[in-house]
């Protein structure tokens, strides 16, 4: 398992250089982020490693097989329920019905509270999206896209899968159908309309530069997602004055 002594000796060289004492990450019930603490357990230790179940009208499920994680891998959990805080924030707001403007707000407030308890604690708060997500935008802005590092951030979804099993993530942590939680029955494949293995095809034939053997609707797809979602890889355009 080379791939994670570089990923754990990366952290921890991090840690090091940031002059933090270790890592806060939101535990969701999902493989990226239940990968992600496994590796951070590795680089500093779990003493050193916070969990965050960061409840916002959720499937309780999510909450359980966080805390599973955390019993995996001996971290500290802590529990905050942003369902009362979500619920006051909306009734602040002019009525909208747009679906993910309302749902963007989850992982909005989830990034806050996370960075509440990084400088609480001297942590870094660790991301969990994958390359996969990141090539094609999957994320809230400013939301779980809002980090201070990503380990998983050169891994597809399919390698997250395949290094998880290696890490011992429980087994129904690895096989959960990916989901952000946004909405109840909301997935990752049904949202980006593509299976992650069939986006991880794709994106590597671009990456190596040889798609002769991918479909051109679908190619013609996942660049269009790539393109439009530029804006999230890059930090906000500043005007230039000459």
């Amino acid at each position: 398992m080379a791939i994670v002594e570089q990923i754990a000796q990366w952290l921890r060289a991090y840690v090091i250089s940031a002059g933090a004492r270790g890592f806060v990450i939101g535990l969701s019930g999902g493989v990226d982020s239940a990968v992600a603490a496994a590796l951070a357990v590795r680089a500093v230790g779990a003493d050193d490693v916070l969990g965050a179940l960061m409840p916002c009208h959720s499937d309780p499920r999510d909450a359980v097989l966080g805390q599973h994680v955390a019993d995996t891998f001996a971290i500290r959990a802590e529990t905050i329920d942003l369902s009362d805080t979500f619920d006051a924030l909306i009734a602040a707001m002019p009525p909208s019905d747009h679906r993910l403007a309302v749902a963007n707000i989850k992982p909005r407030l989830r990034m806050t509270a996370q960075y509440y308890l990084a400088q609480t604690n001297n942590l870094l708060v660790l991301g969990s999206s994958n390359k996969s997500e990141i090539a094609v935008g999957y994320s809230t802005k400013y939301g779980d896209g809002a980090v201070d590092l990503l380990p998983l951030g050169d891994l597809y979804k399919t390698q997250v899968w395949e290094l998880a099993r290696e890490l011992g993530v429980p087994r129904e942590i690895v096989e959960r159908t990916p989901t952000g939680g946004l909405w109840p029955g909301q997935t990752d494949e049904g949202e980006m309309g593509i299976t992650y293995v069939e986006l991880d095809r794709v994106l590597q034939a671009i990456e190596l530069d040889d798609t002769h053997e991918i479909p051109a609707p679908l190619l013609q797809k996942v660049r269009g997602m790539i393109a439009s979602s530029a804006h999230k890889r890059a930090l906000p355009p500043i005007f230039a004055i000459i």
